[in-house]
């Protein structure tokens, strides 16, 4: 493993921790995307589908896991608890997220690593992670205050995404020099979605403004 996949995976991590914070000591989801969250849900199975069948690490066993887990849990708090359902937005977050999951369906069935079920899962993943952050971005459009703890927790999860593309690179150059065209595209189209988010980021912390995106 090299630092870049690391640093991603910390940072992933990281994220999911911010998010945790937020929604369990304010009680509240206010700004979050139920819908990213279920596709995040969706992501996460069909990539790691492979639990069931095959043993890498502990590491890697520990990581996948604790993804999934912890997506669930998101997923449910948001849906379920009787007091932070209360505060999902759901007048604001309405992106056709279904649209998506087809999309990204028929796109796996067309263009996978190999034309096996695991395969086109795992493309199927790959394709709906880039996009799935979608719902997130324009619900944060619609919204007009955004709370430090959901700006802090995009940010981290376009972080991730950026340093994971570092990770391709890099092992394309100390590996086998591998061409991985799903991967790598599917994350230069995911860091390009969050790239308008990073420039307001950084310049609202830069002069310590208040959040906001352009509608």
């Amino acid at each position: 493993m090299n630092l870049f996949r690391l640093a991603g995976d910390m940072t992933h991590l990281l994220g999911i921790l911010v998010l945790f914070r937020k929604i369990y000591t304010t009680k509240s989801c206010a700004g979050i995307s139920l819908k990213t969250q279920e596709l995040y849900v969706l992501v996460f199975l069909t990539r790691y589908m492979d639990l069931i069948v095959k043993y890498y690490s502990l590491y890697n066993t520990l990581a996948k896991l604790i993804f999934i887990g912890t997506s669930f849990a998101t997923a449910w708090y948001m849906r379920y608890h009787k007091v932070v359902k209360q505060t999902y937005n759901k007048d604001q977050d309405t992106f056709r997220h279904y649209y998506l999951i087809l999309v990204c369906f028929v796109l796996a069935l067309l263009i996978p690593h190999d034309f096996t079920v695991s395969q086109v899962l795992w493309a199927f993943s790959i394709y709906l992670e880039a996009v799935a952050i979608l719902p997130q971005l324009v619900l944060l459009q619609r919204s007009r205050n955004i709370d430090n703890l959901t700006g802090n927790y995009v940010f981290l999860l376009g972080t991730y995404r950026a340093l994971y593309l570092l990770n391709w690179i890099y092992r394309f150059f100390t590996e086998l020099h591998r061409v991985r065209w799903i991967p790598w595209i599917s994350g230069l189209v995911q860091t390009a979605l969050y790239a308008d988010f990073f420039y307001y980021y950084i310049k609202s912390w830069k002069k310590h403004e208040e959040l906001k995106l352009p509608a």
